[in-house]
């Protein structure tokens, strides 16, 4: 009794040892023997990332049913606060495209305010998930199905994207990849050329710019000389100040969505999958920058992150 009693107590202690270093977000060691020198090369970084991150931002709200706008805001909320709280050193939340298929499903299916209910629950599911220390199991999925769901993300996607492409203006596409094809070719003959080269020639920009040698990446340079172009020659195509009108400045204040009980039941399995979908790339995505760096990432304080 005298010497079991004891060791209780010290396996109860390096167990909550353990759990609050699993669950330390890596900013904390950051920022231990920070100096200026990584200050401006953070910064310099971070200047980078806001680039590349605001025109994904915009274009993944609008592929995904929403204003531009809900993309700026959704990527500097959610950029903030997976940095500062996230389990791996480099990585910052960002807008991602696999999540254009579920958010516009979800908008199409059941309405705006349904998917920030949905969000909300995927959150808790996830802050559950990174509790319950459930970040190592994402390593036992299968290569060939993340490549099979990957490529098949890609997929719609780029289906999404052809009405944009080819100019066509559509204004309400189905969500279901194959009614959304119908759709499209039986538009077909509505191309707008202007908008197939200002496409082409964003793409190639953005492949071809040498973003090593000149500090300064493609897709800035490609958002820049576009925009000009239509402007001074006033080419034809569609803008975002066309379709949406003028951008907010500001942030909107934070409010509940509306929502009850049968409303909750109705969203558990799309909050489910963008909570899994939120899991999967988070952390592959922090396996990843391991490799890079040579670091170790926290998958469960990686997922508390994303939940918060």
């Amino acid at each position: 009794m005298y010497i079991t009693f004891p060791r209780i107590i010290t396996h109860k202690l390096a167990r909550y040892y353990i759990i609050a270093v699993m669950l330390r977000p890596k900013l904390f060691d950051t920022l231990q023997g920070y100096t200026p020198k990584k200050f401006l090369r953070d910064c310099m970084a971070g200047l980078v990332v806001g680039i590349v991150a605001l025109p994904l931002a915009i274009a993944f709200g609008i592929a995904s049913g929403v204003t531009p706008e809900k993309g700026i805001f959704t990527a500097i909320i959610a950029g903030f606060i997976i940095s500062a709280f996230g389990g791996s050193r480099v990585q910052i939340g960002g807008p991602t495209g696999a999540f254009v298929v579920i958010v516009y499903g979800i908008i199409h299916q059941y309405g705006f305010n349904a998917l920030l209910v949905a969000t909300m629950m995927a959150g808790i599911i996830l802050i559950a998930m990174g509790l319950a220390k459930l970040g190592s199991v994402i390593k036992f999925i299968p290569h060939s199905v993340v490549i099979g769901f990957t490529s098949g993300i890609a997929l719609v996607i780029f289906s999404s994207q052809m009405n944009d492409f080819l100019g066509l203006g559509i204004t309400d596409l189905p969500a279901g990849f194959i009614e959304k094809m119908g759709v499209i070719f039986s538009n077909i003959g509505n191309i707008n050329m202007y908008a197939i080269v200002l496409t082409v020639l964003t793409i190639l920009l953005i492949r071809l710019w040498p973003a090593k040698k000149l500090y300064i990446h493609g897709s800035l340079i490609a958002i820049i000389l576009t925009s000009i172009v239509v402007y001074i020659y006033k080419i034809p195509v569609d803008t975002i100040g066309s379709r949406f009108g003028a951008i907010s400045t500001s942030l909107p204040m934070p409010s509940l969505p509306l929502f009850d009980l049968q409303t909750v039941q109705l969203l558990i399995k799309p909050a489910f999958t963008i909570a899994m979908l939120a899991a999967i790339e988070s952390l592959l995505s922090a396996v990843v920058a391991d490799g890079m760096i040579g670091g170790k990432h926290r998958s469960n304080m990686e997922l508390v992150a994303q939940g918060i």
